[in-house]
């Protein structure tokens, strides 16, 4: 999954941007409202963290574009102003929750984590697709049952193509979601087909039916009834 940190503190976004990559996140993290627009312009995420207070701008106007531009990712403010005002507008606006500043780390985790599982998997612990189930929170991955060991960037392939199932998905935004920034200095897609063969052959080795359709020259679409 996908985050992007807007935080002008950069104690806190270096403190949260560590212990959430430390939780198997792709997190990038910003410290002004400029930096943030320019991102949430580029790039898509599976989860915003907003502060209210910026340099340069403001929160709110961040969400405002966010739901302009139709966003789909989950939105959580995270700001040290306790006005029930920039609360309740902020939610009005279209934030899923809200958190005030300090907050326990943890805490935050178990708020994203029941985002997505509210916006992607219709608020369930397990993800269940066919043979397939998926336990996000233990990062497991059972196919008809059977335990099946993936590296962490295979998990999150699949984790993606299930979030997305049913739907093209191109290489550019495979790439994105598995290596945030880094997909940009990647001269080829050449990486993302081989964790897909090897991701793959795991699957079929406990039974799993071949999903994975390639549409040429645009990307894939993880095809089920």
């Amino acid at each position: 999954m996908k985050i992007l940190l807007i935080e002008d503190e950069a104690e806190l976004r270096k403190s949260i941007s560590q212990y959430l990559h430390q939780e198997g996140y792709i997190i990038e993290s910003v410290g002004d409202f400029k930096k943030a627009s320019e991102k949430i312009g580029d790039y898509d995420y599976d989860c915003i963290l907003v502060d209210i207070t910026l340099p340069f701008g403001n929160g709110l106007d961040i969400i405002k574009q966010l739901k302009k531009s139709n966003s789909k990712a989950g939105i959580i403010i995270i700001s040290a102003k306790n006005s029930s005002d920039d609360k309740i507008t902020g939610l009005d606006l279209g934030a899923d929750d809200y958190l005030a500043k300090p907050f326990n780390l943890a805490e935050l985790n178990s708020r994203i984590k029941a985002l997505i599982r509210r916006r992607n998997f219709d608020g369930n612990k397990a993800i269940v697709v066919n043979e397939i189930t998926i336990v996000p929170e233990e990062r497991t991955v059972k196919v008809n049952n059977e335990l099946v060991i993936l590296t962490p960037k295979e998990y999150d392939l699949l984790l993606f193509f299930i979030s997305n199932k049913n739907r093209v998905v191109s290489k550019n935004s495979i790439a994105e979601n598995l290596w945030g920034d880094d997909s940009d200095q990647m001269d080829s897609h050449d990486f993302i087909y081989v964790h897909l063969r090897n991701l793959r052959k795991k699957l079929s080795d406990k039974g799993c039916e071949d999903y994975v359709q390639s549409i040429y020259g645009i990307g894939y679409n993880f095809k089920v009834d």
